[in-house]
C-alpha cells in the first residue's frame, strides 16, 4: 500500500511526543529532523519538503503548543492539518456544467492507465452519482486503443463514441459532444492520445482539442509507481494545458507516496481520484485529511463506512439481523456476510483504516491469509442445503465426503463446526444481554 514506508516512519516519530507533558523547542526541532528525513525517503519533492518542515516548526513552537496542555497533542494536530493543506485541504469534486454535458478531457503519457480510468470514472459517475456518461475513443494512434475502450464500454455497460483511426482526434470529440447534447447525456469522457514521453506534436493535438471542445475539466492521469517523475509530468501538462485536477493510478501499488504529497504543492492542481486496484470499481475520490489519519495512524472511519454502505445489501442486513436476533443464522448467511466483507477490499488493509489500529501490536506486518477464508467457503459449498440448515446432522461420514468435496481435511471441518456454534451461542447472548452490558466477541476466522 502507498505510504506504507512513511506512515511507519511518521507513527515512530510521533508516538515519540504523543504523551508528552511538555514539549520544549529542542523536542521540536528533534522530531522535525526524523520528519524531513522520512519525507526525503518517501520521494516527496526536496523544495516542498522545506516548506512543509518549516511551516509545522513555526506553528509547533508557538505558544499555543508549548503552553497547552496536552503539548504532543497538539504537536500532532498541527503535522496532521499541515499534511491534510499540503495535499489540497479538502476534497475537490468533479465539475458540473450548468448547461449539460460536462465536458471531461483525460489526458497523460502512454502506461499510466489513462484508458481504463476514463472506463472507471464514467463507471463512478453512473453508480455514485446517478449520471448518464458517454465515453469518446479519440486514442487513433495507439493500437487497440479503441477497442479498449469499447470492451470497457461493454463491459460496464456504457456507450462508447468511436469513428475508428482514419478521423482525426478533433473531429471526433466535436462529433461526440453533439451526440451527447442531441441524446441528453450529463458526461462526455474523451480518452484522448498519449505518447511515451511528452512532445510537440502530442500538445499541439491536445490543445486543438481543448480550443474545440471547451471541457469543464481536463484531468491528468499519472502514475502513482514512477514518483518525482509524475510530478514532472503533471508540471509539464499543466504549463501547457491548465490541468484542473490529477487522477493517481496505481496508489494501493508499492509506491512511497511522494507524488501525492508533491503534486498540489508544485502544480497547485488537485488530486481529485485516486486508483485503488484492478477493479472497475477501484476509483475513489481523494480526500487528503481522510489520507492524512491514515499515515499518521488514525484510522479513516469515514472511508470504511462508505466502502460498508457500498458492498452491503441494506434489505439483507435488516433480514440477517432478524436471523440473529430469532437464533435462525445458519452456513449460508454466513457464507453471505463473508462474500460482503470481502467486496470491502483486502481485509489487512480494511482493519488499518480503523482509529488505534497502528497500536496494535504486529498490525502493520499482519498479512491476513486470504486462503483460509477461501478454505471455509469451499466447505460450506461442498454441504447439501440441510447441512448448511442444520449442521448438527454432519456425522464424521458427512464430514469425510465435506472435507473431501472442499479439499479440505476433516481437522477444517470440525475446526468451522465449532467455530460457527460458538458464534450462534455468542448472537443469542448477545441478543438478551441487558443494554450496556454486551461482552465483545472475535470474529472467526478473521
Amino acid at each position: 500500500m502507498a505510504f506504507e514506508g512513511l506512515a511507519d516512519r511518521l507513527q515512530h516519530v510521533m508516538n515519540k511526543i504523543r504523551g508528552k507533558g511538555k514539549v520544549t523547542e529542542a523536542d521540536v526541532k528533534e522530531m522535525m529532523r526524523e520528519v524531513r528525513l522520512a519525507l526525503l525517503e518517501a520521494d516527496v519533492n526536496f523544495k516542498v519538503v522545506k516548506d512543509f518542515v518549516k511551516k509545522v516548526s513555526e506553528r509547533a513552537v508557538g505558544q499555543e503548543v508549548l503552553k497547552s496542555l496536552t503539548p504532543g497533542q497538539q504537536v500532532i494536530k498541527v503535522v496532521k492539518e499541515e499534511l491534510t493543506e499540503l495535499m489540497g485541504g479538502e476534497n475537490s469534486k468533479i465539475a458540473v456544467a450548468s448547461r449539460p454535458p460536462t465536458v471531461v478531457m483525460m489526458v497523460g503519457l502512454q502506461g499510466a492507465g489513462k484508458t481504463t480510468t476514463t472506463g472507471k470514472l464514467a463507471n463512478l459517475l453512473r453508480k455514485k452519482h446517478n449520471r448518464k456518461p458517454l465515453l469518446v475513443a479519440c486514442d487513433i494512434y495507439r493500437p487497440a486503443a479503441i477497442k479498449q475502450l469499447e470492451t470497457l464500454g461493454k463491459q460496464l455497460n456504457i456507450p462508447v463514441f468511436s469513428l475508428g483511426d482514419q478521423v482525426s482526434p478533433v473531429e471526433i470529440a466535436k462529433q461526440a459532444i453533439a451526440k451527447a447534447k442531441e441524446e441528453h447525456y450529463d458526461y462526455v469522457l474523451i480518452d484522448t492520445a498519449g505518447r511515451l514521453h511528452i512532445d510537440e506534436a502530442l500538445m499541439d493535438e491536445l490543445k486543438q482539442m481543448k480550443e474545440v471542445t471547451k471541457p469543464d475539466e481536463i484531468f491528468l492521469v499519472v502514475d502513482a509507481m514512477t514518483g518525482q517523475d509524475a510530478v514532472n509530468v503533471a508540471q509539464s501538462f499543466n504549463e501547457q494545458l491548465g490541468l484542473t485536477g490529477v487522477i493517481l493510478t496505481k496508489l494501493d501499488g508499492d509506491t512511497r507516496g511522494g507524488a501525492a504529497l508533491s503534486i498540489k504543492a508544485v502544480t497547485n492542481t488537485p488530486i481529485k481520484f485516486v486508483g485503488m486496484g484492478e477493479k472497475l470499481d477501484a476509483l475513489e475520490p481523494f480526500h487528503p485529511e481522510r489520507m492524512a489519519s491514515r499515515i499518521l495512524g488514525m484510522g479513516d472511519v469515514l472511508t470504511l463506512i462508505e466502502k460498508a454502505q457500498a458492498a452491503v445489501d441494506e434489505e439483507k442486513a435488516k433480514e440477517l439481523e432478524q436471523k440473529m436476533r430469532t437464533a435462525s443464522f445458519t452456513l449460508d448467511d454466513f457464507l453471505e456476510q463473508l462474500g460482503q466483507v470481502r467486496k470491502l477490499g483486502p481485509l489487512d488493509e480494511i482493519l488499518k483504516m480503523l482509529p488505534g489500529a497502528n497500536k496494535v501490536k504486529g498490525l502493520n506486518n499482519l498479512q491476513i491469509d486470504e486462503k483460509q477464508i477461501s478454505r471455509v467457503e469451499a466447505i460450506i459449498r461442498s454441504m447439501t442445503k440441510e447441512e448448511k440448515m442444520n449442521p448438527d446432522i454432519i456425522n464424521s461420514s458427512r464430514k469425510k465426503r465435506i472435507a473431501k468435496g472442499s479439499g479440505t481435511t476433516v481437522q477444517d471441518v470440525n475446526r468451522l463446526l465449532k467455530q460457527f456454534d460458538e458464534m450462534k451461542k455468542m448472537m443469542k447472548m448477545m441478543t438478551t444481554i441487558p443494554k450496556g452490558k454486551k461482552k465483545g466477541f472475535r470474529f472467526p476466522f478473521m
